[in-house]
């Protein structure tokens, strides 16, 4: 793989990544605010420090990021079965953990979302839907060659 295409699919990555959050965490997220499992509303306006950005974007943003650590950890996978499940458990493993153990107490709120099982399950599903759809929308972005390279 070239460098420019190695940069590109890091681009690519980035900006599914993003519109991941977008689309699959806060529509995770709706749906189990929906059915009273979660009780955080999806696409959260409260503004972030230190730059004042809502949440939602602030997530999205750092689902760009993780995008990024995405492409790394299946930059040599086919797309397959096993594409799929890679992008599944990145998503609800890592993000998850980095969340509970480094940025909550980073922020003062208890580790691990204090243990509460639908905060833990909450956690793990919306970052679920954020790898496999972070996929979904590298494959669909890549096989249409949505940005020139």
């Amino acid at each position: 793989m070239t460098q420019q295409a190695r940069l590109f699919r890091f681009g690519l990555a980035f900006i599914a990544g993003f519109i991941a959050v977008l689309v699959f965490h806060q529509g995770v997220l709706a749906i189990l605010h929906a059915i009273n499992f979660a009780p955080r509303p999806p696409y959260q306006t409260a503004p972030t420090q230190p730059f004042g950005v809502p949440q939602f974007l602030s997530a999205a943003f750092w689902g760009g990021i993780w995008g990024l650590v995405w492409a790394a950890v299946t930059l040599r996978s086919s797309v397959n079965r096993n594409y799929w499940l890679t992008s599944l458990i990145f998503g609800a493993v890592a993000p998850t953990l980095l969340a509970w153990f480094i940025v909550a107490p980073l922020k003062g709120q208890a580790i691990a979302g204090g243990g509460k099982p639908g905060v833990m399950i909450t956690g793990l599903l919306v970052n679920a839907a954020w790898g496999v759809g972070t996929a979904i929308l590298f494959n669909w972005f890549a096989k249409r060659h949505v940005l020139s390279q």
